[in-house]
């Protein structure tokens, strides 16, 4: 199957999360015939990452292709996080234009000025989709100024600024130009993109270059390349060149050739110019690099993708509980799954410590990112210890630089008193304020290890109807030292069963993170306490029989639920020297060193 490059449109849809993206690819497949008509349909068809279904979120950036018409339309879903800035500037290499989607009431959030501005560097011009047209109280006039002042800010071209408008409900699969005209179906969008989008560059004639932006895996097919073909054609079983990051060429076979069709990879005999294909028998090939002709091969700009901003230590899980609940649990199969992460995760980085076997230095784009890498091996079946995370430093002209986030807080107009003096704690520096009926947004610039472990607190000072975004703005010289927010924590005493009557005893020295019948071990935190200190605790002791009393009889005390900790949570709340340990079954807070009388003599060398 060939395809006439003028038929194609490659287009990426960009947002900021949850503005509703992937409703409204759904809506493009339903309306273009990508179902049967008896076919029961699950919602959010693209995320089918688990993780993405059960956070509502896209993480990895995924393709699909629509027929219309006579034309091909290559759709590519991005992440809307910016910790995830990795696989949207791969996708925009593949893309001649973008949807660009704004919530008509939420309008313009800090990850719409991230994705936005990575499709204006790659000089692609956005149509402005305003989505959610069904919320009630919407603005689209507002919105549609704000998204102007966005594209003036982030230095659009005049062409880029002239951007069509379109509004849209993907809930229910409807798209028009104004947004008094009748509902009818998602036609005008698809119309739009035939007009507005152009089709791809690149001459049939010309040597071939394809640049690999996805890789996938199948056990019988082994690697499989994703990207667009710039120039040239191929055929299953030609001879090609792979040139490696580094310059290096070798001499690989394709071995098949697949396009899209809907939410299936279809194999095809002839690609050429333009296309979006996916390519086997290159077992070596990493992304960003280039796929061209054997005779005069010829490589295409390397993508690049946004340093790492924070990193933390994975290690073997140490702990009393090591080995119980885990299917991979030593230093070489956990080694193993983090470099093997590094074939498609490509704003990660992973090091060797040189001190030690068993850790292993993991770098990525946030808290976000990592923790999404955590729960990924966790589910996997892997069991290992991580450390808090820490942000990169950069030394600029001898000078220490820190990264900085732009930080958006939506929230109740009772608690901006709080939430301003929280940010002042953590060396924020205000830049906007707004108010919009009972809420008020207020917008920082902060250093991204002033927001480390600030997410459970600012749910806590807004009761739980604040909303949170940030996203990676600039490094900065560095802001000076941030003063510890957080208490002491409770530490268990010893290896045993918590009990009811324990915790009871113990209620007053502060709030707990586990119920009665839990397994403990000494050195594991159980919970924080009311005062700045540690304070180790006997949760394990149980009450003393008397004549009166036997264990048969004792009544289970009423105790106040326990605060759970999720995986982000845990990761946010612990200190320097503190781990979390992870495994498929169990989230465990824990002292880096266990016994406590180490762990005093390495206070005492630390003073």
């Amino acid at each position: 199957m060939s395809a006439n490059s003028s038929k194609i449109r490659n287009v990426a849809i960009i947002a900021h999360v949850d503005h509703g993206k992937t409703t409204l690819v759904d809506s493009i497949l339903k309306f273009t015939g990508a179902f049967r008509a008896n076919q029961e349909v699950i919602e959010c068809v693209m995320d089918s990452n688990e993780l993405e279904r059960e956070r509502g979120i896209t993480i990895l950036a995924k393709n699909t292709a629509v027929n219309f018409g006579d034309y091909l339309i290559n759709i590519v879903d991005t992440p809307g996080h910016a910790d995830f800035g990795g696989e949207v500037e791969r996708v925009l290499g593949m893309v001649d234009g973008c949807l660009l989607i704004v919530d008509s009431f939420e309008g313009t959030k800090p990850q719409t000025r991230f994705v936005l501005r990575k499709a204006l560097e790659k000089g692609l011009r956005p149509i402005l989709v305003i989505n959610k047209i069904d919320r009630q109280n919407i603005d689209v006039n507002r919105v549609i100024n704000q998204v102007l002042d966005l594209f003036i800010e982030l230095g659009a071209d005049e062409d880029q600024a002239e951007f069509p408008i379109l509004y849209s409900s993907g809930l229910r699969g409807i798209a028009k130009l104004n947004i008094s005209d009748e509902d009818k179906d998602i036609k005008p969008l698809l119309d739009l993109i035939i007009h507005h989008v152009p089709p791809p560059l690149g001459d049939h004639d010309k040597p071939f270059q394809f640049q690999v932006t996805s890789i996938d895996y199948s056990d019988y097919l082994g690697r499989i390349l994703i990207g667009r073909i710039h120039n040239g054609v191929i055929k299953p079983g030609q001879q090609v060149s792979l040139i490696k990051s580094d310059g290096t060429i070798s001499k690989e076979k394709v071995y098949k050739l697949f396009s899209f069709e809907n939410l299936k990879k279809v194999e095809i005999e002839y690609a050429s110019a333009g296309m979006i294909v996916a390519m086997t028998g290159l077992p070596d090939a990493n992304i960003g690099e280039t796929v061209a002709c054997s005779e005069s091969p010829e490589a295409l700009t390397l993508i690049k993708v946004d340093e790492p901003t924070m990193q933390m230590t994975f290690s073997v899980n140490d702990s009393p509980f090591a080995g119980q609940e885990g299917k991979f649990v030593t230093s070489r199969q956990i080694r193993e799954r983090l470099f093997k992460e590094l074939e498609s995760n490509v704003a990660l980085r992973v090091e060797d410590f040189s001190s030690s076997s068993d850790k292993l230095l993991v770098s990525g784009r946030g808290e976000l990112h990592l923790g999404i890498l955590i729960e990924t091996m966790r589910r996997e079946g892997y069991e290992f210890q991580v450390s808090k995370p820490e942000v990169i430093f950069k030394t600029i002209n001898n000078e220490n630089y820190e990264p900085f986030e732009a930080l958006v807080l939506d929230v109740p107009n009772d608690f901006v008193g709080a939430c301003i003096e929280a940010m002042g704690k953590r060396k924020g520096e205000l830049k906007n304020m707004h108010s919009e009926g009972n809420m008020t947004v207020i917008e920082f610039e902060v250093p991204t290890r002033g927001l480390i472990g600030y997410r459970g607190e600012f749910i806590r000072q807004t009761r739980g109807q604040g909303v949170m975004n940030h996203s990676f703005y600039e490094y900065r010289p560095h802001s000076g030292p941030i003063s510890k927010t957080r208490n002491g924590v409770l530490i268990a005493f010893e290896t045993g069963t918590s009990t009811p009557y324990a915790i009871l005893n113990a209620l007053d020295r502060g709030n707990f993170f586990i119920h009665p019948g839990i397994k403990v071990y000494q050195g594991m935190i159980v919970g924080e306490n009311n005062k700045p200190q540690d304070l180790e605790v006997n949760i394990c002791k149980t009450k003393k029989l008397t004549n009166m009393r036997s264990a048969g009889a004792e009544v289970l005390e009423t105790l106040p639920p326990p605060i759970e900790m999720s995986l982000e949570e845990g990761l946010e709340y612990i200190n320097n020297d503190e781990l979390l340990e992870v495994t498929p079954k169990s989230i465990r807070l824990r002292k880096a060193i266990l016994d406590p009388n180490k762990r005093k003599q390495a206070n005492k060398e630390l003073v």
